[in-house]
């Protein structure tokens, strides 16, 4: 029999973590309190802390420099592994996966020095950045603010299209899932097996053959390792916290992601879901902020800062088409983000088990995804061959 894995989060991180788990010969159960659904029946005060929802969601590159903390570049390579899996899955599945492809652009009015060392002759594009152009200054707002931009290739997606597409596919290939609110990574190791999702083999076996698969740690019912994918991470850790964002969703469709950083520090930014989805406008990044209920005010300014920065969205180039968007949905989510970066290591946890954490992403779980689902496989796979667990 497989060895079991069990993973806390039916978000982004847990979904594709535990795609590439069974992919790599495990029986997994995935156990978590929300699961995706129809984005338009998602209860926006009931299911605030179900982050996956809410989100634009997409791939913004953002560039590692040695004057931002080292997190930066290994969450760089794990947004390249992520764009790689997200092609494959845009080529199998191109009208279901819930995947657009197209480009994003950048206008920034103060840019840093990882933007800068970009613009260096000597390096363009020393990232390999895929589809990446710096800006002419013709190409530039006429605002006379932004002073430097760039465009490349990305993909975005339908929120609740592509998580229902991957938790189909687990289910499909023999995944089991579980709707149980869990407090503790510890919890899942004491769970039964028909709890955990797996219902019990017949007993066959003789007391000598038992006790052999015990000695040898495979018999039926270990539990190789837990995934912690559950955003908040459910364990004491005094980095963590949450960033509150206010978006909002307005019927029309957009031809590329767009992102515009303004002097004041402030973000204006849409991000197109396909599918039928409309596009995300944005939007506010506020440290420690629990306010579940959103600003009409707020509302009003994110929209007119986008159309004003792209009036494309509006038809017409901002001439001939509408006057205003739109909005179907005030958004408001609660990305659980911690400072240094997200975890992504291993732990043996005494009494329990081995215990991978993926948590604290903030808002990059869908452009960090699939990269953080091969470290958690890696470190799980370290950890049953008896090699070293931290990754």
């Amino acid at each position: 029999m497989p060895r079991q894995v069990r993973v806390i989060g039916g978000g982004i991180i847990g979904l594709s973590c535990a795609h590439l788990l069974q992919k790599a010969g495990y029986a997994v159960t995935i156990i978590a309190r929300d699961f995706p659904a129809p984005f338009e029946t998602t209860d926006p005060i009931a299911k605030i802390n179900y982050t996956s929802p809410w989100g634009g969601a997409h791939n913004r590159w953002v560039p590692p420099h040695p004057s931002l903390p080292a997190h930066f570049t290994r969450d760089h390579a794990l947004s390249l592994r992520t764009y790689t899996h997200m092609q494959r899955l845009h080529a199998t599945h191109p009208h279901t996966a819930g995947i657009t492809f197209l480009k994003g652009i950048e206008y920034l009015e103060r840019p840093g020095p990882e933007y800068l060392a970009l613009s260096t002759p000597s390096s363009p594009n020393a990232l390999d950045l895929p589809g990446f152009r710096l800006l002419a200054p013709s190409d530039l707002l006429r605002d006379g603010r932004v002073t430097w931009g760039c465009e490349y290739d990305t993909w975005c997606v339908n929120p609740m299209v592509y998580c229902s597409f991957l938790l189909r596919r687990f289910v499909h290939r023999g995944g089991k899932v579980v709707t149980r609110e869990v407090t503790r990574p510890e919890e899942v190791f004491s769970m039964s097996l028909d709890e955990g999702g797996l219902a019990p083999a017949p007993d066959s076996k003789s007391e000598s053959e038992k006790k052999g698969e015990e000695e040898k740690g495979e018999e039926e019912g270990i539990v190789a390792a837990v995934v912690n994918a559950s955003g908040t991470g459910l364990v004491p850790d005094p980095d963590m916290t949450v960033t509150r964002g206010q978006t909002v969703l307005v019927a029309e469709g957009c031809d590329a992601t767009v992102t515009r950083q303004n002097a004041d520090g402030s973000w204006t930014f849409c991000v197109p879901r396909g599918f039928d989805g409309g596009t995300v406008i944005g939007g506010t990044k506020e440290l420690n902020n629990w306010d579940v209920k959103p600003s009409a005010e707020v509302r009003e300014e994110l929209l007119r800062k986008f159309t004003e920065t792209y009036p494309n969205i509006l038809g017409g180039g901002g001439g001939g088409g509408k006057r205003r968007l739109t909005v179907l949905r005030d958004i408001v989510g609660r990305r659980p983000t911690r400072n240094g970066g997200p975890r992504i290591e291993g732990e043996l946890v005494p009494g329990a088990g081995f215990v991978m954490h993926a948590y604290g992403l903030g808002g990059r779980g869908y452009e960090l995804s699939w990269g953080v689902a091969e470290a958690v496989v890696e470190g799980i796979e370290k950890h049953v061959n008896g090699e070293e667990s931290k990754s």
